[in-house]
């Protein structure tokens, strides 16, 4: 049975898994990510697992990619030279946005720089209305004049957005037409293929962020399948998008804005897997890695999602302060600081922990690569949380000397030990995320203590029990392979691609015919990409969606159906329902209209249980003790310290304790006790004082 192999490179660590569909056993690997280019890493960790494994690379099927660096490269404005092409007189929809400051207290507010200066920004001479007619006819040789000052200029990319293109792309597809020939090379995005949907300064971020990156991505994927290919490894390369689904490398290279939130996505994947194989369907997905942590909230087995999005905030958490994406996506949450987050002292005299990372390299100080400055991996080695001797299976020697060290010069500062200095990195690192989780579950009108928390990720498991603590949570759960549990949840991705087109219709005047004939035709791209990528067209699911409001209304509900065949009734109804439930209140005689209509196409979940009985080894799971520091009054705490692999479902463990595994440790809470169910998950239970 050919294997399945998922590679999650992250900000620090790139993470394998790889799988044996027949048996369901599980390989793991961890290697540093290389920064410079992470698709060296990410071959090295191939390398070395399909050695470890004794794996023939003709044995593997498929290869499954989640990435951070579109996300990073828009965050850190690492993209290419780019162009915006645009309808004459909205030169300036960039800089103009909404007109909305997301704090109106702050009188030096400030926003993220534009990714298209100004002086790079062409006007055409185009016109269509609202209603799909041209107004003005478009000029070829006005465009193929921009084209060659585009040559002049050196630019890798280009965006076009013209006004009303989501209802008649002509003028779009026409430019598109006339830059291949004339500037062979350049990195073209249009607007109404990527995002057909009203609002101009959405449409055409959306157009500016997929063309910053293209280059980038195209190369860096050919790069990986290349690397591939000389590793004798022809299996498929996948990747997955920001809405939970798999896209073939060719369709990711052509729009990587959809990449955007491929490396988060991941570990919410894996939780939601979880919660539709336990009976723990309601969750909260923790992620700690390296770099940052991230959550997401799992409802009846499913991740939340949403169809806007904003990336590279100024501020954490604040709507506004970041660029606008309007495609579908996991609805994640970046709650706080990874491992890597470096600890300092704010302006108000305080200690602080991030959002500065020391990366992988020269990582936290503690790895021995030059780091100096004192991270949350470097207080949690010293606090006795981490074993030196064990990190990555013992592979890799964390250095408590250069530790202690980096963390000394933070504590001196504050007139704290260094003890005392670390348990506060680890202390403020855990409210912070603690307090992010509890606004974002209250602001999706979530009552979390009646949630799980699954907590995973390098970092993960060592502050879930304090998290899980002071939001008041009783059950905490550990996947086995907690440290490279995102990894896993791509082999528990299918394929799914998304479409949406603006077409603004009032309910009483359409009919059922007219809403089947619009879905008919939204659902041929997506058909097609399902094509392209080999996938039987039986084994497609359709899943059908309408953006509605009341007519007048600036904002819509999302309304889903499983059909295309509906009356307007029904769709009517569903937005009532569903407005009711919002905001507890309706207006049966005011009129509805729809504005956009969305399909999504879905594969197959691919059949991956959960783990295996026979994946620990029998024998002592006790491996020692270790003192831990777990509070002021409790500064030197002798841990019992257990052997992840040999633990066997039944198992107990009265905290506080460890749990050892080579890629994280557990940690059990004083207040708690763990249990191993009979797939190898840990399962802490915390007690009520």
């Amino acid at each position: 049975m050919a294997r399945r192999l998922a590679i999650d490179v992250g900000g620090t660590f790139t993470d394998l898994v790889l799988i044996d569909p027949e048996s369901g056993r599980l390989a793991f690997g961890k290697v540093p990510t290389t920064t410079a280019d992470p698709s060296v890493g990410a071959l090295t960790g191939v390398s070395q697992l399909l050695t470890q494994t004794s794996v023939s690379p003709r044995d593997v099927e498929q290869v499954i990619h989640a990435t951070t660096l579109v996300g990073n490269a828009v965050i850190e404005r690492k993209g290419c030279r780019t162009a915006l092409m645009t309808t004459k007189g909205f030169r300036d929809v960039l800089t103009l946005g909404r007109e909305f400051r997301y704090d109106i207290y702050d009188s030096n507010l400030s926003f993220p720089p534009n990714l298209v200066p100004r002086r790079d920004r062409f006007e055409v001479t185009e016109r269509i209305t609202a209603e799909g007619d041209v107004l003005t006819p478009m000029n070829d040789a006005e465009v193929e004049g921009i084209a060659r000052q585009l040559i002049d200029g050196q630019y890798a990319a280009v965006a076009v957005c013209f006004l009303h293109s989501y209802r008649n792309p002509v003028h779009e597809k026409r430019t598109a037409e006339i830059l291949a020939v004339s500037c062979p090379g350049l990195s073209v995005s249009v607007s109404s293929d990527i995002l057909a949907q009203s609002g101009e300064f959405e449409r055409t971020w959306a157009a500016v962020i997929n063309a910053y990156v293209q280059p980038l991505a195209d190369s860096y994927l050919n790069r990986l399948v290349s690397g591939l290919r000389e590793l004798s490894l022809d299996a498929e390369l996948l990747c997955i998008s920001s809405n939970g689904g798999l896209v073939t490398a060719a369709a990711a290279a052509r729009q990587p804005i959809r990449l955007l939130e491929s490396g988060p996505v991941a570990g919410a994947l894996g939780a939601s897997h979880y919660g539709r194989s336990s009976e723990l369907r309601n969750l909260l997905s923790f992620d700690m890695g390296g770099t940052t942590a991230k959550a997401c909230l799992i409802k009846d087995g499913a991740a939340t999602t949403t169809n806007e999005y904003e990336v590279a905030r100024l501020k954490r958490l604040t709507k506004g302060s970041g660029y606008p994406v309007k495609l579908a996506a996991v609805d994640m949450l970046e709650i706080g600081s990874g491992g890597g987050s470096i600890a300092h002292i704010d302006g108000l005299g305080l200690l602080g922990v991030g959002p500065e990372s020391a990366g992988a390299f020269p990582g936290p100080a503690c790895y021995g690569r030059g780091g100096v400055l004192p991270t949350v991996t470097d207080a949690n080695l010293l606090l006795g949380y981490l074993n030196a001797d064990f990190f990555l299976g013992g592979q890799m020697q964390l250095d408590a000397e250069a530790a202690e060290t980096a963390v000394e010069g933070l504590a001196s500062k504050l007139s704290l030990s260094t003890a005392r200095a670390a348990y506060g990195i680890h202390e403020v690192v855990s409210q912070a995320m603690a307090s992010a989780l509890q606004t974002h579950a209250i602001e999706k009108g979530v009552d979390y203590r009646n949630y799980s928390l699954v907590a995973f990720g390098g970092a993960g498991p060592v502050h879930a029990y304090r998290i899980a603590e002071l939001l008041r949570i009783s059950r905490v759960v550990f996947p086995w392979g907690a440290g490279v549990f995102s990894a896993y949840g791509l082999l528990t991705a299918p394929f799914r691609f998304d479409v949406v087109r603006t077409l603004p219709l009032a309910i009483q005047d359409i009919d059922r015919d007219r809403i089947r004939e619009i879905y008919s035709e939204l659902e041929t791209e997506p058909r097609q990409v399902f094509v392209q990528a080999g996938l039987p067209i039986d084994s497609i699911e359709m899943v059908y969606s309408a953006d509605i409001r009341y007519v007048g209304q600036g904002v819509e509900l999302e309304v889903e159906s499983t059909t295309s065949d509906m009356e307007p009734k029904e769709l009517a109804r569903k937005f009532l329902d569903l407005y009711a439930a919002r905001y507890g209140w309706t207006l049966e005689s005011a009129a509805i209209e729809v504005v956009n209509w969305r399909c999504s196409a879905r594969g197959t979940i691919p059949k991956t249980g959960l783990w295996q009985d026979d994946q620990s080894s029998p024998g002592d799971s006790l491996k020692g003790s270790r003192v831990v520091y777990l509070s002021e009054s409790r500064p030197e705490e002798k841990c019992l310290v257990y052997d992840r692999y040999s633990l066997r479902p039944g198992a107990r463990i009265e905290g506080p304790a460890l749990i050892e595994e080579r890629e994280c440790t557990v940690f059990i809470g004083p207040h708690a006790e763990a249990m191993v169910d009979s797939h190898l998950n840990v399962v802490m239970q915390i007690r009520e004082d």
